[in-house]
């Protein structure tokens, strides 16, 4: 019988893999579409945040938030855990250290086979900072006793602590491992365009027109940062304070060189033997300080330099409400009212936060804790809080529309008024005005 000749057109299709086309094939030469890719699955608002894992020094908070997905999606990205630092009172004197106490647990119990058991203190020269490393005392060995507990230092004087077995850095918006960092003019994980950088040198006021004495070189503005004045010559630097008070060579009265304290920072004042003079500050400012000049020869030029958020220069003198009856109403219409230190301040965003440590509750319709974070809603600096000093705050409760924000709130023209016992007495006659229970 003759052979059958396989057609050319069912070879080719059979070569790529295609058989004989039918209809439900696509056409010779049209890319087959593979099935979409699944939709991932979108995250549930976070938790509150749980009690510290610490009762003094430092701890970790925890919260949690839930990826809502149907079973064709995928799982969503990003962590499902979130960990901040929580700074408690400091540990009394002679209490055991965080590490020490995981190892003594260990105490006298049989590790490795040995009937007699040791005793266990810290060993930081292990690989791995976050396991629970110990040194047999009187021995040359150590030994894991598995991860240290999460809020763990990861080494004696670091910052970091160890959460999952991993030493994180907390960002400065508190949160560990979120890499949040600071801009040049303080704002927590701002972009640049939100930071002014003034550079200019003053070159007026000579002392050949006949005037010695005090002049005004420049203000810098509350909220600077990165604040850097230099004088190459054997004039004076001074430095004023808003209220008129001088902070450094002031009243005809030259100072020694050193550290010191003005407007919620720290100033570094040096002065070379050639009469060269540096005063740094690393800020931000609370309030504006007055940069002046005690001429006694020529100015060759003051170099000064700063950063400032760009919308300092916006803001307007801060509301403070008076009377006994603004008392009233704000005490009745607040969720908080409490005495509290202010211990540091962060510009976060457009935001002022505020550690405090709470002294005394007045009245609170949700939990206090001894450290808090205060929010104000700008960076101007109202209501005006000086770290180191006690306020009686009367404060709201904020969360957001989507339930990710569960804070405490200072509004600009919220009571703020520093704490003394007249201001006491006037906050507890205010609360009986209030029919609402503590």
């Amino acid at each position: 019988m003759p052979r059958r000749r396989t057609p050319w057109r069912a070879l080719l299709l059979a070569c790529l893999g295609l058989g004989i086309g039918t209809a439900q094939e696509p056409a010779l030469g049209t890319p087959a579409r593979g099935p979409e890719p699944p939709a991932l699955g979108a995250w549930g608002p976070w938790g509150p945040w749980s009690v510290c894992s610490s009762t003094c020094g430092d701890g970790v908070a925890i919260r949690t938030r839930r990826c809502l997905r149907v079973p064709v999606e995928e799982r969503c990205e990003g962590e499902p855990r979130q960990y901040r630092v929580c700074q408690l009172h400091g540990c009394p004197s002679g209490s055991v250290p965080f590490r020490a106490m995981q190892c003594s647990v260990y105490d006298a119990k049989p590790v490795l086979g040995a009937p007699a058991g040791y005793r266990w203190v810290p060993f930081h020269g292990a690989p791995n900072a976050c396991d629970l490393n110990c040194l047999a005392v009187g021995h040359n060995f150590y030994y894991t006793f598995g991860r240290v507990l999460d809020g763990t230092r990861c080494s004696p004087g670091s910052p970091d602590l160890c959460v999952g077995g991993r030493c994180l850095s907390a960002g400065c918006d508190g949160i560990l491992g979120s890499g949040a960092r600071p801009n040049a003019c303080g704002q927590c994980d701002g972009g640049p365009d939100a930071c002014l950088f003034v550079h200019r040198v003053f070159q007026g006021a000579h002392p050949s027109s006949g005037y010695f004495g005090y002049r005004n070189v420049t203000k810098i503005p509350a909220g600077a940062t990165n604040i850097k004045v230099t004088d190459k010559s054997r004039n004076y630097l001074a430095l004023m304070t808003s209220d008129g008070h001088y902070v450094l060579n002031g009243d005809w009265s030259i100072a020694w060189p050193g550290a010191y304290e003005a407007a919620g920072t720290r100033l570094l004042y040096a002065r070379a033997a050639d009469g060269t003079e540096n005063l740094e500050a690393a800020g931000p400012t609370a309030e504006d300080l007055y940069v002046m000049v005690l001429l006694q020869e020529p100015n060759p030029g003051i170099e000064y330099e700063f950063w400032l958020f760009a919308a300092a220069g916006r803001c307007g003198r801060c509301r403070t409400p008076k009377g006994r009856s603004q008392r009233i109403r704000h005490f009745c219409q607040s969720d908080f009212v409490f005495q509290a230190r202010i211990l540091a301040t962060q510009a976060v965003g457009q935001e002022t936060r505020y550690e405090v440590q709470v002294k005394t509750p007045y009245r609170h319709r949700f939990p206090l804790v001894s450290r808090e974070y205060v929010w104000v809603s700008n960076t101007c600096g109202c209501p005006r809080l000086l770290p180191g000093r006690e306020y009686l705050l009367m404060a709201r409760r904020h969360v957001n529309h989507e339930h990710t924000l569960n804070r405490i709130l200072l509004q600009d023209d919220s009571y703020a008024r520093p704490w003394s016992p007249r201001e006491e007495r006037l906050v507890r006659d205010a609360a009986r005005r209030c029919a609402w229970p503590p």
